[in-house]
């Protein structure tokens, strides 16, 4: 039995469940997620549980259920207090300030690089130690736009220059020993 698809997922009061079949329909407070799964894992919900369970012990079913069961806790997790990825600004002259909702971003280039938020992905900046939060309610979404952003200036491996997760180690490589003197 896969240890984490055996929990169940607890939910959280102003969070509704709607399931029919393998569709799960999840509504709270700070959005709603629908997402379609495999047949093979059967999804119960009553006492403010949701409980995963499998038809087969194949090894592909078995895989599906802890990924299943995974999936609704960060839906659940996701639409009840939301998802939150801080990217870092390290640089000379590099920062990043609002437009509006959209994230400017000033990183070396000629130009400034302006972000768009996906639909319920909101960007705020703290300009005095240049951090970037990338919030929502879709922990993929979040993930995708935060590794998009940091694809735009990646941290270079000499003077840690670019765009980093917090508390991300720049695996830092020695430069130029110099030349030497005859």
């Amino acid at each position: 039995m896969s240890r984490i698809g055996r929990l169940p997922v607890v939910v959280p009061t102003g969070v509704q469940v709607d399931l029919d079949g393998s569709l799960v329909h999840i509504k709270g407070p700070k959005g709603e997620m629908k997402r379609e799964f495999s047949q093979a894992i059967s999804i119960a919900f009553d006492n403010g549980q949701i409980a995963v369970s499998r038809s087969s012990e194949e090894a592909n079913v078995r895989a599906l259920h802890g990924m299943t069961r995974a999936l609704i806790q960060n839906m659940v997790t996701g639409v009840s207090q939301g998802f939150t990825k801080v990217l870092e600004i390290e640089g000379v002259g590099y920062r990043a300030e609002m437009d509006g909702k959209n994230l400017k971003l000033f990183v070396g280039y000629s130009h400034p690089v302006i972000v768009e938020p996906d639909n319920g992905i909101s960007f705020e900046v703290d300009t005095k130690t240049r951090q970037v939060k990338v919030s929502g309610y879709d922990r993929e979404v979040v993930g995708q736009v935060s590794a998009d952003i940091r694809k735009i200036r990646p941290p270079e491996p000499y003077h840690g220059k670019g765009i980093h997760y917090l508390g991300e180690k720049i695996r830092r490589k020695a430069g130029k020993a110099g030349k030497a003197k005859k």
